[in-house]
């Protein structure tokens, strides 16, 4: 059985499967992999509640998940992933080795998220998205020089983003849109335009790409 690191600071660990899983039996096929080294509930305030995962989850190793987060079946992570409070994730999501989810986000389901990513505060990602390796989203517009109200991405229903691009805060990606690798987008994309180039410029996406994502 696997072990998990105590979220409270103690050296000794501690077997938290039953209080995070709800699962009590070896044999069970939905019961959770976990790696080593992956930390569960990390406690940002007082009275905040342990995060809460379905069936059939694949932890990877130093993996870690704040406290008031609520995620469904079928998880995976890779390695080094950090999930941060206040975030709901839905049923069959991958999140790819070193990705970071800042918090108070909301990620759907049938969603392929891959390495290096980087998600902020306020973010909405809707069900079959795909999220390209070093993909790099902002919520705020003027860093540390006014006050400004976080807005992160949305991104509707069965968009697909290209490795490396970049994002302005408070970006909307339209259903089925698609983001060329490289892409710097300073402005909302339509549902099914591509955004291509720095700064990105739109134009519609052929017929045949006219689709969801397959997730």
């Amino acid at each position: 059985m696997s072990l998990f690191k105590n979220p409270w600071g103690s050296n000794e660990k501690t077997n938290f499967r039953n209080l995070f899983f709800g699962v009590d039996n070896e044999n069970d096929p939905d019961r959770p992999k976990v790696h080593e080294n992956v930390t569960l509930g990390v406690s940002y305030k007082f009275r905040s509640k342990p995060p809460q995962i379905g069936k059939n989850a694949l932890l990877r190793s130093n993996t870690v998940i704040y406290n008031d987060v609520e995620i469904g079946n079928d998880f995976q992570t890779g390695h080094g992933v950090l999930v941060r409070e206040k975030t709901t994730i839905g049923d069959k999501v991958l999140i790819g080795t070193n990705t970071v989810i800042e918090g108070h986000c909301d990620i759907g389901s049938n969603i392929s998220i891959q390495s290096n990513v980087y998600i902020p505060k306020n973010t909405l990602i809707e069900d079959y998205v795909f999220l390209g390796p070093c993909s790099c989203f902002t919520n705020d517009r003027y860093p540390l020089r006014s006050d400004y109200k976080l807005e992160g991405p949305i991104i509707r229903k069965g968009a697909s983003v290209g490795a490396n691009s970049t994002f302005l805060s408070g970006i909307e990606v339209g259903e089925g849109a698609m983001v060329a690798a490289g892409a710097i987008v300073t402005r909302d994309i339509p549902p099914y335009y591509l955004a291509i180039g720095a700064p990105a410029k739109h134009k519609p996406l052929p017929k045949h790409f006219k689709k969801l994502n397959q997730i």
